[in-house]
């Protein structure tokens, strides 16, 4: 444990021992004088029962005091008035009650804060302090702060990953639930990336640093733990609102009390059953419990004034690359211009992007590698927001990136340039010694929960929905019409990001998110700021109100269920716990209430708000969805038979196409093997969807009803491969193509093609996607 986080935990210790002084403290002098009442004893009693109030008044006014400081008249002054007026009027009962109240209220305040704050904590106690450098053949335990980017870091099992890196030497059994809340494990191959603060389940490995530590994930995720654990005024900003109207209303119906009986008894009464605990304690509870859960599903919220910000917002700005999409781009052409090397220039390009954070330069480093590529050290490395990155590798000047405005699109690359438009894919220039001597395109594929969760962020409330992109317009366009939104920019750069994010911050509450450098200025520019922080930049993550830890969208929209069901549950206990007030008060003030039965009941009311407020560490009940274990299984099991046949669609065009072109013996040869892989792999795969997943899906979902359009689609995929393979037989039959069966055949193969692609995507935006989203 640090320093700091000891520092910490005395803190919370400290506070709870003199939350349970002064709450023994006011118990023992009630209990005492209701024995001495019992007796017979009622001048001893009164002692007792005075004594207990003055126990309370004193912290009450150092409140009071401390509140005004601040510059803020609390609503602690009633209680204070309510303790001052019961000595002054001999009510020494009602005045022990009232402190009894006080402290058994500021003790459930203390228990429910530490509750809350035990998920935050338990970040700051596991972040790593030292870690395993190997040089040659010697491994030394080294401070965090002598990690550099490039060192070899030894994991042993046990261990937490120190700092951002990638895995060098063997598959490495990763727990990332710390990070993620997920509590599978997850296998990172040599060359995949590796962050820090996951723990090393498995056996000893080896990585490369890519940061220092205090530039790594982790860093940055344990400093917005501390500023969350530590910035608690925001959270009784709701309180704070509430007691404007509320204070100034009291004293006027105590005023009104006696003026109209001249009894200071009654104006002591309505004091009394005004004590506002709802207010004090209520809403900030609901606000630090949602506070917890948010942290439980790997949200780290700054403070509760971003929670209440994110539970009132209208408008959802967002960046296209990492946050809507997979931020997991692939590389599909490397292209180089005559006499260059394809191979060498992505070495070149890979040694260079290694330096940076960027999901494109992370994709064409892991291209690299899975190339068996060996990469250098760049020298003199610098990166341009919205530009690209630059450095010295072997001698050479390497730009990789956009192409300088300075330069033309040589004519070699206009083919590679029209290709890459026709499919929607990014552009990664090599410019090396000024020269653009290759291009590398990339496709970064549709996040697959996006689609559900921006249905669950309208669902929430979010009635404007906009995407900011430095991409061209086509491929942004294409994505804005797959998940309907309300308006998308392209070509933005970071200053056009920050100029729209303003612009719609002033006529909304607005959340952007991102991920990357760029993305840092607009993310402080909103008014709650979202970082994607497991893949995201430390810029990022440091101008953001809130941090995803998971590389996850949906969990966006965990985020805004929880911010509005806090939020919720926080108007609720105090607007509910304030009209019995005003209730009693009014009751008081008719002499219908004596200041004794008044503090009983304001107690009974103290104690029901603030357990319903405690509701908000459960989250939202109509938010949840009750998914079988076994039915998680399957999901995660057909998910993964998805992934590995979707590479296989590609072979229904690519035989269409080789049919269309020349129907010869080898396009017979190519269609017998797709229709083998529609029989063996494709079909029983589609049949076991539907008699295993569909029926399992029923009950979370509500009905059949909900997959019957997808078996519809499952007999059009049948139907489709059964004409395929009459086509087949037909040709055999022949001994070749029959001319007239070219036009349906082509049909059949080219349909199907895309009735499956639609059909993936719709199972995995609809059903897959639920084994991720572990809904409240």
């Amino acid at each position: 444990m640090t320093a700091d986080s000891r520092f910490h935990a005395w803190l919370d210790r400290a506070g709870g021992v003199l939350g349970t002084a002064l709450l023994a403290g006011t118990i023992a002098p009630l209990v005492a004088g209701g024995v001495a009442w019992a007796a017979g004893a009622t001048a001893v009693a009164d002692w007792c029962w005075a004594a207990g109030t003055v126990v309370a008044l004193v912290p009450a006014v150092w409140w009071v005091v401390a509140a005004l400081r601040r510059g803020r008249a609390g609503v602690d002054l009633i209680a204070v008035l309510s303790l001052a007026g019961t000595l002054w009027v001999h009510e020494y009962l009602a005045g022990a009650l009232i402190a009894v109240m006080l402290a058994s209220g500021h003790a459930l305040d203390t228990a429910a804060e530490r509750r809350a704050a035990r998920d935050l904590r338990a970040l700051l106690e596991r972040a790593p302090r030292s870690a395993r450098r190997r040089q040659g053949d010697v491994v030394r335990v080294v401070d965090l702060d002598e990690v550099v980017p490039g060192d070899i870091l030894v994991i042993a099992a046990g261990e937490v990953v120190p700092t951002d890196g990638r895995i060098m030497d063997t598959v490495a059994a990763l727990d990332e639930s710390a990070l993620t809340g997920e509590p599978l494990q997850v296998e990172r191959a040599p060359g995949e990336p590796v962050r820090s603060g996951v723990l090393n389940a498995g056996g000893v490995f080896e990585m490369r640093a890519t940061a220092t530590a205090d530039n790594s994930t982790y860093a940055g995720i344990v400093r917005l733990a501390r500023e969350a654990g530590a910035t608690t005024a925001p959270t009784v900003r709701l309180a704070d609102r509430y007691a404007v109207w509320f204070l100034p209303l009291t004293l006027v119906v105590a005023g009104a009390a006696y003026w109209f009986s001249g009894s200071l008894v009654r104006a002591v009464a309505v004091l009394v059953v005004a004590t506002p605990c709802p207010l004090l304690l209520a809403a900030p509870v609901a606000i630090v419990s949602g506070l917890s859960r948010a942290s439980r599903v790997g949200v780290v919220v700054r403070d509760g004034g971003a929670l209440e910000n994110l539970g009132r917002a209208t408008t959802l700005v967002m960046d296209k690359t990492g946050t809507v999409t997979a931020g997991r781009p692939v590389v599909t052409e490397v292209a180089a211009a005559p006499g260059a090397d394809g191979a060498r220039l992505l070495q070149l390009a890979a040694s260079v992007d290694q330096m940076s954070p960027h999901v494109l330069a992370e994709a064409i480093v892991t291209e690299a590698l899975a190339r068996k590529l060996q990469l250098a050290i760049a020298t003199a490395v610098s990166e341009q927001a919205g530009r690209g990155v630059t450095g010295t590798v072997d001698g050479h000047r390497v730009q990789v990136g956009k192409l300088p405005e300075s330069m033309i699109t040589p004519e070699w690359a206009r083919p590679v340039m029209n290709r890459a438009r026709l499919d929607s894919a990014a552009v990664a220039w090599i410019v090396v010694d000024d020269d653009p001597r290759g291009v590398v395109l990339l496709r970064d594929p549709l996040r697959r929960q996006a689609p559900r969760t921006l249905r669950r962020l309208r669902e929430a409330g979010l009635n404007r929905l906009v995407m900011l992109t430095g991409d061209r317009p086509e491929p942004a366009g294409e994505v804005a019409t797959v998940l309907g939104l309300d308006e998308v920019y392209a070509g933005q750069s970071p200053a056009d990001k920050v100029e729209a994010v303003r612009r719609e911050s002033r006529q909304q509450v607005t959340i952007m998110v991102g991920d990357g450098i760029n993305d840092a200025p607009a993310l402080a520019a909103a008014t709650v700021g979202v970082a994607m922080g497991a893949r995201g930049s430390t810029a990022s993550s440091e101008a953001a109100d809130i941090v995803l830890t998971t590389d996850r969208l949906d969990r966006l929209a965990d985020a805004m269920d929880i911010a509005r069901w806090s939020r919720r549950i926080a108007v609720q206990s105090a607007t509910v716990g304030m009209t019995l007030s005003l209730a009693a008060m009014v009751v008081a003030a008719v002499g219908w209430l004596p200041p004794a039965a008044g503090a009983l009941l304001q107690e009974a009311i103290d104690v029901a708000v603030i357990l319903n407020a405690l509701r908000a560490l459960r989250g939202n009940p109509a938010a949840h969805l009750d998914l079988p274990a076994d039915t998680e299984e399957l999901l995660h099991r057909f998910a993964a038979e998805h992934d590995v046949l979707q590479d296989a669609l590609t072979k229904l065009r690519a035989v269409a196409d080789r049919v269309a072109e020349r129907p010869d013996d080898e396009a017979l040869e190519a269609l017998d093997d797709v229709h083998r892989f529609l029989l063996d792999d494709l079909l029983p795969h589609e049949l076991a969807e539907e008699t295993q997943l569909y029926p399992a899906l029923a009950g979370p979902l509500g009905g059949t009803e909900a997959t019957a359009t997808m078996s519809r689609a499952h007999a059009e995929i049948q139907r489709l491969a059964t004409r395929i393979g009459t086509h087949l037989e037909l040709a055999r039959a022949r001994g070749g193509f029959d001319p007239d069966q070219i036009d349906d055949l082509l049909a059949c193969l080219y349909g199907l093609h895309a009735v499956l692609r639609l059909h993936f995507v719709q199972e995995e935006e609809n059903y897959f996607a639920l084994a991720a989203d572990e809904r409240l």
